[in-house]
């Protein structure tokens, strides 16, 4: 089974002037094809998220006139914006809705749903997004509209910032994409606000990003990266984030906005395999965005200097929204014409200069997670998750049921390249259940092909086995496939073990079950409700890739040895000089030693 999100790269999408203006041809047929009487182009199956779809699409069809000069769309344009303004925009308040703090305040707003009380929770998000599409609608749509329509457009959207900030808390989803949208529909509308009215609008967005939105950010893997549905970061959500954040620099200027992009896109590189897939989040685990990701991948991976496109997005929705039939929807259509209005050219190389907690050459790369302990392994195009034993996740030695990758110290990490080689080096202090303080050593080597991962770590009473990942998924062409099995080989027995129990906290992945289907079994909330990342958590068991030691190690130590992405046998020579360990295998050999007097590892490799 293929994973049904993770598709194509995105940049592999084109995006010339030509390839774009064939996309708004297209949506221009299909809209003027669907205009209904009373002005609606709105998908005939959209019931949520529709507050904003009609006036998305309309924004559409400005922008096509502007580059077009069709003249079937003014008429369009103009019955359309009279359909949002009449049916679309509400001021009563929607019953049930419980995020008010003020009472019937008169301030328009838009629904999620149009069923007075149906869903009322998605209010919020949606008057973002009718904001974003109005501003846009305002900007693009100028000399289609009369100075009146454009004035009576400006008022409600001068009311939805007012409901969104006065009326309502201010992001009670505690969403960090919803909240950055808000403040760049705010800095769009002050542009066009005369007078005090626009200084103002300016102000408090700046205000509340700077008080709302980075006050409370969270770190993870050494950035500070705004919060998600409650998480540090989401697959869906934070590249989306990172979107918005693009934007709010190009309208604005502010240098906060791109330093804020940059930290986000470095640490969306760095989590980021070199074949494109990602995993995990606290809305989504592997639902991943399409063309709204596009702009902030392309203008912030120019920006840092490394290939962010590589992203693999869902390419169904490559352009724009569009429901199960493949017809256009106007949701978060003011990305599509952003990008469109941007320039910038995408950036195809990977970034040079090591980075904490990836490991990146040629084909392989391995993402690590804040504790340094790999979050992804990608080698010969097959993805390894951790796996999971008596409810302890990750990839280390495992004794007596006890996995030794929790670090209880300093995480100290080493990177080289030499010789067509990219290696890194990270020590752990650990503890296991006797309360003993051992050094956990992994050196992580690829020639871009294969990828050696030895670790190394005081000698333990009770046989040990290297817990070595879970064979995930793989690719194939275009998509990502399911998988059960990948090219790993040990200089010690190996061997893939399956859960013997049943039940949703044991993960084999020989069942046709995606990790976020897994992951929401599990989580606290209903499905699309709760944390996957948490869920996952609860994990108690999974397939896993086990690894016995090396056999002729030093007496006082026990080595692992495995190489991912080829089947040819693995011979590992482990011994000691001195306080250094030698590591001899036949395409490198890697001398461990000892701490330099900052405490930090030496590490000398060069290639057979």
């Amino acid at each position: 089974m293929y994973l049904p999100h993770q598709r194509s790269p995105l940049h592999d999408l084109d995006d010339t002037p030509q390839a774009y203006d064939a996309v708004l041809a297209d949506v221009t047929e299909q809209a003027l094809a669907r205009l209904t009487p009373e002005g609606s182009l709105e998908h005939p199956d959209c019931v949520d998220d529709i507050g904003d779809t009609s006036l998305g699409v309309t924004s559409l069809l400005a922008l096509a006139w502007q580059r077009s000069g069709d003249p079937r769309l003014p008429e369009a344009v103009r019955r359309s914006v009279d359909f949002h303004l009449r049916e679309r925009v509400h001021r009563e308040d929607n019953p049930g809705y419980p995020n008010l703090r003020v009472r019937d305040s008169g301030l328009p707003y838009a629904r999620y749903t149009l069923a007075p009380g149906a869903h009322p929770i998605g209010d919020w998000p949606s008057t973002v997004w009718a904001l974003l599409q109005i501003v846009n609608v305002t900007e693009t749509a100028t000399n289609l509209l009369d100075d009146e329509l454009r004035h009576e457009m400006l008022q409600v959207a001068h009311g939805y910032w007012r409901w969104l900030t006065e009326a309502t808390f201010f992001n009670p989803q505690q969403a960090g994409n919803q909240a950055i949208g808000c403040v760049v529909g705010g800095l769009m509308l002050a542009r066009q606000l005369h007078g005090p009215d626009g200084e103002s609008v300016r102000a408090r967005a700046m205000s509340l990003y700077e008080e709302e939105i980075r006050a409370h950010r969270v770190r993870d893997r050494g950035a500070l990266l705004p919060p998600e549905h409650g998480g540090a970061y989401d697959n869906n959500y934070g590249p989306i984030s990172l979107s918005f954040l693009a934007q709010a620099h190009r309208v604005s200027g502010e240098e906060v906005f791109a330093r804020d992009g940059d930290a986000l896109a470095r640490y969306i590189d760095a989590r980021l395999t070199n074949g494109g897939f990602d995993i995990g989040g606290p809305r989504y685990s592997e639902q991943h965005s399409g063309f709204e990701s596009v702009l902030g991948l392309r203008y912030f991976g120019h920006r840092i200097g490394s290939d962010l496109g590589r992203y693999r997005g869902d390419t169904r929705w490559g352009r724009h929204a569009v429901k199960a039939d493949g017809g256009v929807d106007g949701h978060f259509a003011w990305m599509l014409v952003w990008q469109i209005q941007d320039t910038t050219p995408w950036h195809r190389r990977p970034a040079e200069h090591p980075v904490r907690h990836q490991l990146r050459a040629g084909t392989v790369s391995v993402a690590f997670d804040d504790r340094m302990t790999p979050s992804v392994i990608e080698a010969g195009g097959t993805y390894y998750l951790p796996a999971a034993v008596t409810r302890q996740h990750g990839f280390g030695p495992v004794t007596d049921g006890f996995l030794l990758c929790r670090p209880m110290g300093e995480v100290r990490v080493r990177d080289l390249r030499t010789g067509g080689l990219t290696a890194k080096l990270v020590t752990k202090p650990v503890v296991g259940r006797d309360h003993v303080l051992r050094y956990v050593r992994s050196l992580y080597v690829t020639d871009g092909t294969r990828l050696w991962t030895t670790v190394a770590v005081e000698r333990l009473a009770a046989p040990p086995y290297l817990l070595a990942g879970m064979p995930y998924a793989e690719d194939d062409g275009d998509r990502v496939r399911r998988t059960a099995r990948g090219e790993v080989v040990s200089a010690g027995a190996l061997r893939l073990t399956h859960p013997a129990a049943e039940g949703a906290e044991h993960f084999d992945a020989r069942a046709e079950l995606t990790q976020e289907q897994a992951t929401f079994a599990l989580a606290a909330d209903p499905r699309g409700y709760g944390d996957p990342d948490a869920g996952w958590r609860h994990l108690v068991s999974s397939t896993a890739l086990e690894a016995e030691p090396v056999q002729d190690a030093p007496d006082d130590l026990h080595v692992f040895a495995v190489r991912y992405g080829s089947p040819d046998p693995l011979t590992v020579s482990v011994t000691r000089d001195g306080t250094d360990l030698v590591i001899r295998t036949t395409a490198f050999t890697a001398v461990l030693g000892a701490d330099d007097a900052q405490g930090e590892p030496e590490l000398t490799l060069r290639a057979a």
